[in-house]
C-alpha cells in the first residue's frame, strides 16, 4: 500500500479574467469571462494528486476569512487530510489575479497573504508526520526558510523531497543539495542554472549544472515540447501529448501532482513523466486551476486513445 503524499505550500483564491489578449502596461483590455476558483501552487498540486487517487496530507496556512474557509471545505471534499492547515487570524488568505488570452497564455500576480506566514515553526509542530511519507512535494509561494527546513527534514526522516521551484527565484546551493527531484520550467531552469533553455541540448546543459549542484533528478518542463529528464539512468526529452490549449493555468501544478502520485505508486521515472503528461494535457483543455485537474478515469481515457 502506497504511503501518504505530503504537500507543503500555498493556498490562494484565483480570480480569472479571460480576454482576447493580455494587456500591455497602461492598457485596458475588455474581458469576456470571469471566474473565481480555489488555487495556489501548493493547493493545486495537492488537489491534482488527490483527484488521481493519491492519499494527500496538505500543510498550509490560510486567513480567517471566507476564502480560507471555502478552501478548507473544498480540500475535504477532495479527500485531502486538512488537519495540518493552520488559520491565521491576523492576515488575509492569499489571492491571485490571473489574466488569460485566447491562446491560453496567462499573466499572474499573487498576494501571498497568510502563505507568507507558513514558517519553520509550523513544520516543527508537525514534523512527526514526515515519518509516514516517502515523497514530499513543495514549491516557492511560501518562505524560503520553510522550504530549506523541509530539505533538512528530508535528511532526518529519509523522504524524497520534490521541489517545483516556482515562482522563479534564486535558491541557495545548500538547499539544492538536499533536493531529490527538481521540476523547473524553462524560465526557472535558466534562472537557477544560467543556461537559456530552448531545445533538448540546452535543457541537458541546464539540467547538468543543476545536478552538479547536488540535485539527484532534474525534470525541465518545456510546454508542448514535453519534459527533459536527467538522472543517473537517463538523459532524454520525453515528448508531451498534443492537445488543444484553452488555459495553461496550473498545468505545471497538475504535472507535479500527477508525477508524485505515479512515483508514490512505484512507477518508473519514465512512466511517471508520461502519466504526468497525460494529466497536464487534460488540464490545459479546461479554464481554471483546480477545476482542470483530471480524475483517474480521464488519464485512463488517454491510455485507451
Amino acid at each position: 500500500m502506497a504511503k501518504k503524499i505530503i504537500v507543503v505550500g500555498s493556498s490562494n483564491t484565483d480570480m480569472v479574467l479571460k480576454s482576447s489578449n493580455l494587456p500591455l502596461p497602461g492598457e485596458t483590455v475588455i474581458g469576456h469571462r470571469f471566474t473565481m476558483n480555489s488555487g495556489g501552487k501548493g493547493a493545486n498540486q495537492a488537489v491534482a494528486a488527490a483527484r488521481l487517487n493519491g492519499k494527500v496530507i496538505f500543510i498550509a496556512r490560510v486567513g480567517n476569512d471566507v476564502f480560507g474557509k471555502q478552501a478548507i471545505t473544498e480540500f475535504k471534499e477532495h479527500g485531502i487530510d486538512t488537519q495540518f492547515i493552520t488559520v491565521d487570524s491576523n492576515t488575509a488568505s492569499g489571492v491571485a489575479l490571473i489574466m488569460v488570452d485566447e491562446r491560453g497564455e496567462n499573466s499572474i500576480s499573487v498576494a501571498l497573504g497568510a502563505n507568507a506566514n507558513l514558517d519553520v515553526g509550523a513544520l516543527k509542530a508537525t514534523k512527526g508526520i514526515f515519518e509516514a511519507s516517502n515523497y514530499v512535494l513543495t514549491q516557492l509561494e511560501t518562505p524560503i526558510p520553510t522550504v530549506s527546513y523541509l530539505a533538512e527534514l528530508s535528511q532526518e526522516f529519509n523522504f524524497r523531497l520534490i521541489l517545483n521551484p516556482a515562482p522563479a527565484q534564486h535558491l541557495p546551493d545548500a538547499l539544492l543539495r538536499s533536493v531529490y527531484m527538481l521540476t523547473p520550467n524553462t524560465i526557472e531552469a535558466e534562472l537557477l542554472s544560467g543556461v537559456k533553455v530552448h531545445d533538448e541540448a540546452s535543457a541537458y546543459n541546464a539540467a547538468k549544472i543543476l545536478r552538479q549542484k547536488g540535485v539527484n533528478i532534474v525534470i525541465i518542463t518545456m510546454g508542448e515540447k514535453g519534459a527533459y529528464v536527467l538522472s543517473n539512468e537517463m538523459a532524454v526529452l520525453i515528448p508531451g501529448i498534443p492537445t488543444k490549449v484553452v488555459d495553461t493555468t496550473a498545468a505545471g501544478d497538475t504535472f507535479n501532482g500527477a508525477l508524485v502520485v505515479a512515483l508514490n505508486e512505484g512507477s518508473s521515472l519514465k512512466e511517471a513523466v508520461l502519466f504526468a503528461h497525460k494529466a497536464a494535457a487534460h488540464a490545459v483543455g479546461i479554464l481554471g486551476a483546480q477545476v482542470s485537474a483530471p480524475l483517474r478515469s480521464d488519464i485512463e481515457a488517454y491510455t485507451k486513445n
